[in-house]
């Protein structure tokens, strides 16, 4: 599946792969080693616990490596007037302007201006222009969005 990142999370990612691969996996490995002096495997929970920090680091390593593969890289801005994912949304609700940046779902902090092009807002923003308004459905109610301004 497709991931949308930016520059910067693109990067943030191949830091974070970085550490994992290099020192965490040396860290969990030593762990490991200690834990297995200390004898009978089936009850130390030393070496259970390594195990299982062993199993989070793979994972972890696992899900970066595909997200970093199947990345696109956002490109800011948006000449064609049209909201598309890294798009800046400018809209109204209710008489209060908000500002969003449409961005991939591991980017997405809602609470800092960053939607998903997968949420409901996001998925109804795309494709839209200025002056266009979109209705989304909650368990609250409905709010109705206007575009005042893509970037």
């Amino acid at each position: 599946m497709e991931e949308f990142l930016t520059a910067k999370r693109f990067e943030e990612l191949k830091g974070e792969l970085e550490e994992l691969k290099t020192t965490r996996r040396l860290e969990v490995a030593e762990n490991l080693r200690n834990a297995k002096q200390l004898g009978d495997l089936s009850e130390n929970s030393e070496y259970i616990e390594a195990r299982e920090e062993q199993g989070r680091v793979e994972k972890r390593i696992t899900e970066l490596e595909e997200t970093l593969k199947n990345a696109s890289i956002i490109k800011g801005g948006n000449s064609s007037g049209f909201i598309n994912v890294g798009s800046t949304v400018e809209v109204s609700r209710g008489g209060q302007a908000m500002k969003f940046a449409i961005v991939g779902t591991n980017e997405a902090k809602p609470e800092e201006g960053y939607i998903s092009y997968q949420s409901p807002l996001g998925k109804e923003l795309i494709g839209k222009k200025v002056g266009d308004s979109v209705k989304i459905i909650a368990p609250s109610g409905t709010s109705e969005y206007k575009i005042l301004r893509v970037g």
